[in-house]
């Protein structure tokens, strides 16, 4: 079994459903993946856009998973979760109902065309770092350093921690 992080974000959401909503539900589904088990998860964050900065506030959120899917079978079976919440890609960081990526997978690395595992600049974003620092500070991300330690270096960029009564 191999230990997985996903980061998990939303910005618009389907009808009935808010983006807060749409990242809590995703918990859950990650938890009913094949051979995959939901070990812990962060709290939600409100966190300001990155790339294209039209758009609304992001809920983010990192999920830890127990796996025996392989890298590139857990990375399907998350875009199929996006594509049922109705994920679209119109455009590079454009707004969406739910973005899942994989952050980490145990220790490997993987640079291939479909999947670069770790995330290549997860190490620079507030919005992974303080919801993995959230439930997994101790963390070492290669050449970068501890999570923790990283997580403290981005607190200025608009990340927000959600009490869960603020929902």
């Amino acid at each position: 079994m191999a230990r997985a992080f996903i980061a998990l974000g939303s910005n618009l959401s389907n009808p009935g459903r808010q983006p807060a909503d749409e990242v809590r539900l995703a918990l859950r589904e990650l938890d009913t993946l094949t051979d995959t088990r939901l070990l812990s998860h962060s709290s939600l964050y409100r966190t300001a856009p990155v790339g294209y900065d039209n758009q609304p506030d992001f809920i983010n959120a990192v999920a830890e998973l127990e796996t025996s899917l392989s890298p590139l079978a857990l990375l399907h079976a998350i875009l199929a979760l996006e594509n049922q919440h109705g994920r679209e890609r119109p455009f590079p960081n454009a707004p969406r109902v739910l973005d899942l990526d994989v952050l980490l997978y145990d220790q490997v690395s993987i640079s291939s065309p479909e999947l670069t595992v770790p995330h290549p600049r997860m190490h620079e974003r507030g919005f992974v770092l303080l919801p993995l620092a959230e439930i997994a500070p101790e963390l070492a991300l290669a050449a970068h350093g501890k999570v923790s330690t990283l997580a403290v270096q981005c607190a200025d960029q608009g990340v927000e921690k959600l009490e869960e009564n603020a929902l």
